[in-house]
């Protein structure tokens, strides 16, 4: 192939309005050529074009996150504060707090920089390509590495991944409702129009972000990334992505978190300036509290834990494209999906081929072959089934002409060639069929008016489907001599036969669906097929309440409450359009449910969109796999029932950290709050404060890999900030309670003096956090509950590292002295008492909740965890401990 030189950017070469030149023009002012680049060319013109994407996906880098874990307001604070004792000449407290902060900083990096990286490598998994025309041949591509001048083949299914100009096309039509607005499909067509054509009018030229409904076209990339249409407008919009349950609750745990912050450090600083305690000290000693407070390994442990979940989870063969969507998988109460693939085998074979009087017949298998053989868009699984079904050998039947299956027709037609004479050959829904159709071929030298034999037809096909067959119907008509067609040529044909196939029931889905309902999930199916296959198919594989099946067209009839109502009772939908998928999930979350989708055609895109978790298969068109947030490796339920555990394990170790951080913190921080104002002294140093804080946040760190039990699987939960808050408080104040015996005990017991005392609180302070930490992990009782390897280890070495610390030479420096052996004698038995006086309220505290939450009228209190008044029955618990 001749190399070319690399082309300018479209402004340089006059390309600005390029929908008004002719196809050659663009391709020599772009310097490319119908048959693409070459791959040396395409390096060279990356170069200056850059990737193909509105925003970089590229990892951040390792400085970038390093730097990135100080730059929260309280580090930077903190930081500052530093600054200001190194400047009054206080070094050593100054040393020990930049320390703590670099120690923490890197303890946080070095785990998101392992995560961030994992996160890379499985979104590389389910990378979306398209057939791009490189060295001379077709190949798939990932839509990043185009580069203007690129030609593209493009068919049903297909994403267009850049602007592009359309230089051939075969009954092309898309959904450019991302840019125009405009849901129905749209007819592309090559050949120039004006250059003031808005964007709408544009009918050569194929924008990114719209999608291919049907038909095929090549076309030749003009613009990628942000100078192209959409890259435009998100300049423009830089919108972030719609906030999950989980996002949002997060950030209403961070406002009240804020709120109790800045009430206590306004309160305990004016108190130790009111008491003549010196103002530096007071403030310094204000802002750890405010540290301490603040769970500030939050987002390196969510991050983390939920990375951690994403790796687990494709080790089960599903690959998670957004973090945040774990949690909405582990809620989910719901899942609509078809039964292709998914109920059944996914293998599609035909069962007969016959006449309208259901016996075999040969000729009308031939013509199904011809229509299989010779259609050119969007490969499907029947098209495959009558291939290898039928042995006829159609290859000397010239294809003509072809009018591609789209959803609104549900049809497809070939114009070949039969004995000299040109023949459309049209297959596809037998009502959509026979709505073509004028006469009927029933075995006569010549056809018949269709009206003598609609009743025997329509009989045949709804006994087939009750069987559980999926029926296409079969139709000709001769054109005449002319060797090209349009839609309107699609009228007065002759009916001929059925085309009969079959999707046996996947093996072990009974068990499957069972082992969702056990999960709190109801299965439910959407399909486009007609009310009596679904029905038969529901029936083969026992969905609960398959015995009444709702219909589109019943759909559209039923108000708005109506429909919020069927859908709760419904388990079956049949004949639904596309459009209708997106109308019965919005109907089922405004029915209280978490809805979950499983589509991977077409038609499932919006779907997956307005759904609470989009979940597609890797084997499914680029369009679908684009509006998943959780793409399955293989099309099977069983996957995605270990997905739902895998999700909600992360999801229960998630909590878990906010429930050990903001009791054991907040109950520390209220007790210190109290000691300052009736000591003479600071019950500890700003520097320790925070080394408290660091080394209780430690075994917290390990917190992903911990054992959750499988109660905690059981139902879905969701997040419940009452439910989070009422724990803080309940636990806080129990840990101010044993901190005031051990301040008792100090001062009374010991006479401890500020240092002693210091130290002697610090112990136990540490201690009785790391003890907490087994205590509240679990509902069950703690010692009956295996912690995880890694979190038992940390906690222990935690630990052990408290109790040498005041024996250490590193004691002066942090302010602390050695023990008596009496002392740690006593404080052992606080931490002991503290943990099973904790053991006593986590048990009280559940069985109050629960009951609470029972007598509000939700579900009957799950023996797992509490929920706060449901809408519905298949509501999800409201988070709690696994």
């Amino acid at each position: 192939m001749t190399s070319l030189p690399p082309p300018a950017s479209a402004a340089d070469d006059g390309l600005l309005a390029y929908w008004a030149l002719p196809s050659a023009d663009v391709l020599a002012r772009l310097r490319t050529r119908e048959a693409g680049l070459t791959t040396a060319e395409a390096q060279q013109i990356r170069q200056t074009a850059g990737p193909n994407t509105l925003k970089p996906h590229a990892a951040p880098s390792a400085w970038g996150l390093f730097f990135r874990q100080f730059q929260s307001p309280i580090s930077l604070i903190l930081i500052g504060a530093a600054g200001l004792s190194f400047f009054l000449r206080d070094v050593v407290d100054a040393s020990i707090i930049l320390v703590i902060i670099l120690v923490s900083g890197v303890l946080s990096f070095s785990q998101e920089y392992g995560a961030s990286a994992a996160m890379q490598q499985l979104l590389a998994l389910v990378q979306v390509k398209t057939s791009v025309w490189r060295d001379g041949r077709a190949q798939p591509l990932p839509d990043e590495a185009l580069v203007p001048g690129d030609v593209l083949s493009l068919s049903a299914g297909d994403l267009v991944p850049a602007d592009c100009l359309l230089l051939s096309s075969n009954e092309l039509f898309l959904n450019e409702a991302t840019l125009t607005g405009e849901t129905f499909p749209v007819a592309k067509q090559p050949g120039p129009v004006p250059a003031e054509a808005p964007l709408a009018a544009r009918t050569n030229v194929l924008l990114l972000g719209a999608s291919v409904v049907s038909g095929s076209g090549t076309a030749v990339v003009v613009r990628t990334g942000r100078a192209t249409e959409l890259g435009h407008l998100a300049a423009r919009l830089e919108t972030a992505p719609p906030e999950t349950d989980f996002e949002r609750g997060i950030r209403r745990f961070g406002y009240l978190l804020l709120e109790l912050t800045l009430v206590l450090v306004l309160l305990i600083f004016a108190g130790n300036v009111l008491l003549h305690k010196p103002a530096l000290e007071a403030f310094l000693f204000s802002l750890a509290i405010a540290v301490g407070l603040t769970p500030q390994l939050l987002p390196a442990i969510i991050s983390i834990n939920l990375a951690q979940g994403a790796r687990r989870m494709a080790r089960q063969q599903v690959v998670v494209k957004r973090l945040s969507s774990i949690e909405n998988l582990g809620s989910m109460t719901v899942l609509c999906t078809d039964k292709t693939g998914t109920l059944t085998d996914g293998t599609v074979r035909v069962a007969r081929i016959i006449d309208l009087h259901g016996q075999p017949a040969p000729v009308v298998q031939r013509l199904a072959k011809i229509n299989a053989q010779l259609q050119q868009g969007f490969r499907n699984p029947l098209d495959a089934a009558i291939l290898a079904f039928a042995p006829d050998d159609v290859a000397a039947c010239p294809r003509l002409d072809e009018i591609p299956y789209d959803f609104i027709r549900k049809r497809l037609t070939i114009l070949t060639e039969l004995d000299g004479q040109p023949l459309m050959v049209t297959k596809g829904a037998v009502p959509n069929v026979l709505a073509v159709c004028q006469w009927a071929d029933a075995g006569g030298p010549t056809p018949e008016p269709l009206a003598g034999y609609a009743d025997e037809i329509q009989r045949r096909f709804e006994e087939l489907s009750a069987q559980g067959f999926r029926t296409l119907g079969l139709a000709i008509k001769a054109t005449g001599g002319r060797r090209d067609i349009s839609a309107a040529d699609e009228t007065g044909m002759t009916f001929r036969g059925f085309i009969t196939l079959f999707d046996s029931p996947k093996e072990g889905i009974r068990h499957t669906l069972d082992q969702l309902e056990e999960l709190g999930i109801q299965l439910k199916m959407i399909t486009g097929d007609n009310a009596l296959v679904a029905a038969a198919v529901a029936k083969t594989v026992d969905i609960n309440g398959a015995g009444e099946v709702l219909t589109g067209e019943a759909l559209r009839q039923l108000s708005p409450e109506a429909l919020r109502h069927q859908v709760a009772r419904v388990h079956v939908f049949a004949e639904i359009e596309p459009n209708q998928k997106e109308t019965l999930i919005r109907a089922l979350q405004q029915a209280g449910y978490v809805v979950g989708y499983l589509g991977d055609g077409i038609n499932d895109a919006s779907a997956l969109h307005a759904a609470d978790v989009g979940i597609s298969v890797d084997s499914a068109v680029n369009v679908a796999k684009e509006s998943a947030d959780i793409v399955l490796l293989q099309h099977d339920l069983k996957v995605l029932v270990q997905g739902v555990r895998e999700g909600r394990r992360t999801f229960a170790n998630t909590m878990k950290y906010l429930f050990m951080a903001t009791s054991a913190n907040f109950g520390n921080m209220l007790s210190m709050a109290g000691a300052s104002v009736f000591l003479a002294f600071l019950p500890l140093l700003p520097g320790q404060i925070l080394l408290t804080n660091l080394l209780t946040d430690l075994p917290e760190m390990t917190i992903s890999s911990d054992n959750v039990e499988p109660a905690a699987v059981r139902q879905p939960a969701r997040w419940d900030l009452a439910f989070i808050r009422r724990f803080m408080l309940t636990f806080g104040l129990l840990s101010s309670v044993f901190d005031f015996l051990s301040f008792g005990l100090l001062l009374w017991g010991f006479g401890a003096g500020p240092t002693l005392f210091r130290t002697g609180w610090f112990v136990e302070s540490v201690l009785s956090a790391s003890v907490i930490v087994l205590v509240v992990r679990t509902r069950r009782v703690f010692y009956r509950s295996r912690p995880g390897k890694w979190l038992l280890l940390s906690t222990a070495a935690v630990g052990a590292a408290v109790l040498l610390l005041p024996l250490s030479p590193l004691a002066r420096v942090l302010g602390f002295a050695p023990l008596p052996l009496a002392l740690y004698g006593a404080i052992l038995g606080i931490v002991a008492t503290y943990a099973l006086a904790a053991e006593a309220l986590k048990q009280w505290f559940y069985r109050r909740y629960a009951r609470r939450a029972a007598t509000r009228g939700g579900w009957k209190a799950s023996t797992y965890t509490p929920i706060t008044q449901p809408t519905e029955p298949s509501q999800p618990a409201s988070a709690s401990l696994g």
